[in-house]
């Protein structure tokens, strides 16, 4: 999927200016075979304005309390969004670990694609179906425009259609009593 990206941000008057207009590349990864990642936006800490509209640090994929994630990812049909569903190689943990920082750290892997994050995502589809599954498999299939305010909830996401779904994600750090340091 082509992702154009708009950033904005202030001269040194402070007067509003368009700082960059570029097409983000997905991130792909091995263990997540058809999926695609793009990271849009984010920072570990609140902004504050008038700024530059450069982009802030992201180390992580998932933010620490007080930061934030804007992006977008896709599932191929007939899969689960993350998590690998046999034991991963080496050199595909690394990749994975390289390209999407703390993001294996969260998954079960006694349960493929399942996880708990120490945050707030609000997720809306925008293309094709998924279904989001909980505790005890129960599920609720979404389509585009719906949305979910996920709460730091176990889930994993699978896509049961015939086409890719895609989803827009805004994610935020919180307190969750599963991460002590969190």
């Amino acid at each position: 999927m082509k992702v154009r990206r708009v950033v904005t941000g202030h001269d040194r008057s402070g007067k509003s200016i368009f700082v960059s207009d570029s097409q983000v590349e997905p991130i792909t990864a091995e263990l997540l075979p058809g999926s695609e990642f793009h990271k849009l936006w984010g920072g570990d800490r609140t902004p504050s304005f008038p700024d530059d509209g450069a982009a802030p640090a992201q180390p992580t994929y998932f933010p620490p309390i007080g930061g934030f994630r804007f992006g977008m990812f896709s599932l191929p049909p007939s899969s689960t969004s993350v998590g690998p569903a046999a034991a991963p190689t080496e050199a595909a943990a690394h990749e994975l670990e390289a390209k999407l920082p703390g993001l294996a750290s969260y998954m079960e892997p006694d349960a493929p694609g399942m996880h708990t994050t120490d945050t707030i995502d609000f997720e809306v589809v925008l293309d094709g179906e998924v279904w989001l599954e909980l505790d005890g498999g129960k599920e609720v299939h979404l389509r585009p425009g719906d949305t979910v305010v996920q709460n730091g909830t176990r889930h994993a996401w699978h896509n049961r259609g015939t086409k890719p779904a895609r989803l827009a994600v805004f994610i935020v750090g919180a307190r969750h009593a599963k991460f002590p340091k969190s």
